[in-house]
């Protein structure tokens, strides 16, 4: 299948990040009674689906690859065989590799989880049934080491969190006031394109641009794994492969799309 995948991806490739994009729609597929490509689904009159929620509404991208993807791969088998949730995770892998981001995403998707906790204290609750544990969840929220978010997501950290570096909330002020400029971007850390642990860097300096990332290192039980990341790049990369396939391999409801 990976042949048909090429020539979709190099003008996908263009843009700012784009692993990321590819990758995030395995994030946030859903962690419990989730199904399979669960965010790629579109909306109906009866029903909204994740890709028009709050946080995905003109955020999330790439579904167009997926669908591309999806219909050559029918094409030349001649009749659906490949779900769009496997098309998501090769696609996801190739764009990684594409960018010799080559550590992860070696596994073949099945409902996937998503990693944004209003705190540490819930972490525990959240991944008890999926299977995962505290060194899945930091490693998987590493992955925001690529990407941006917008205004509207974490304008409420830079104006009223008291866990924040003074520094920091003011640069993101700047290009994100009280009210207005919802949909201006700004990095999870100071490398967006860099698959590197700048991220857990962050974190350690209170630069956490959401609530759920700075609740991985705020005097709680995932701060020394965390300080460990931002310290030793190779124990992060090696961690984050194995929770991706972990991730990958989560139970729950299929959907064939």
């Amino acid at each position: 299948m990976q042949p048909l995948l090429f020539p979709y991806l190099p003008n996908f490739m263009t843009e700012f990040v784009p692993s990321f994009s590819i990758c995030i729609l395995i994030f946030n597929c859903i962690v419990l009674q989730g199904c399979d490509g669960s965010l790629l689904l579109d909306s109906t009159p009866a029903f909204e689906t994740e890709k028009n929620a709050r946080g995905n509404l003109n955020s999330v991208r790439g579904f167009e690859v997926v669908d591309e993807i999806k219909a050559e791969v029918d094409r030349v088998c001649g009749r659906p065989v490949v779900s769009c949730a496997d098309i998501l995770a090769v696609a996801a892998l190739d764009s990684v590799v594409a960018e010799r981001l080559n550590h992860g995403l070696e596994g073949l998707s099945r409902q996937c989880t998503s990693i944004g906790f209003n705190g540490s204290s819930c972490i525990d609750q959240q991944l008890q049934e999926p299977g995962l544990n505290q060194r899945d969840l930091v490693a998987l929220s590493g992955g925001n080491t690529i990407g941006l978010s917008r205004c509207l997501i974490f304008r409420n950290i830079i104006y009223n969190a008291t866990d924040i570096d003074p520094a920091f909330a003011k640069q993101r002020r700047a290009t994100c006031p009280r009210t207005g400029g919802n949909t201006n971007l700004a990095p999870f850390d100071p490398t967006p394109a860099k698959f590197d642990t700048a991220y857990c860097s962050n974190l350690v300096k209170q630069r956490g641009l959401l609530t759920s990332d700075q609740a991985l290192f705020n005097g709680g039980s995932t701060d020394k794994l965390v300080k460990t990341y931002s310290l030793n790049p190779d124990v992060f990369w090696n961690d984050f492969a194995k929770s991706m396939i972990r991730m990958g391999n989560i139970k729950g409801l299929f959907v064939y799309c």
